[in-house]
């Protein structure tokens, strides 16, 4: 993938290689739309590949993330110099919630709040990416 200039990539697929590379950045500019306005809002957040599965998480409590997401699930990933369009779905898998919270990499939110509240309560969504296709 391109470190260069920001490309935007619309909904073309992505290939294994660029997802690999995607899900070695910790730290990701994310945009959504804002649930009233439509207007874009961009903010810096941390996602993680849990089971093949790009998650974006955070404590529990409002986050204005979440409320445009679940208005409208579009969403612009903006990694490695591009500008991926993408789609969300909101995790509400009890038994995948706790393996998401389980794992090495988030061990910072159980840190935050016990795991019986992160599972019951906490922001997730997953990221849809494009499947697939090299962006070279």
């Amino acid at each position: 993938m391109n470190q260069g200039s920001s490309r935007k990539i619309g909904a073309i697929p992505l290939a294994q290689e660029d997802l690999d590379q995607l899900a070695s950045q910790l730290t990701i500019d994310l945009t959504t739309f804002g649930r009233s306005s439509g207007t874009p809002r961009r903010i810096e957040i941390w996602w993680f590949r849990v089971d093949d599965r790009f998650i974006i998480t955070g404590t529990p409590g409002r986050r204005d993330w979440m409320a445009n997401v679940v208005n409208d699930p579009r969403v612009v990933i903006h990694a490695n110099g591009y500008d991926i369009e993408a789609t969300t779905s909101v995790v509400d898998d009890p038994v995948f919630r706790r393996r998401v919270f389980t794992q090495q990499q988030t061990r910072w939110y159980s840190s935050q709040r016990e795991l019986e509240g992160l599972v019951k309560s906490a922001p997730m969504i997953e990221i849809h990416l494009p499947p697939a296709k090299s962006m070279a």
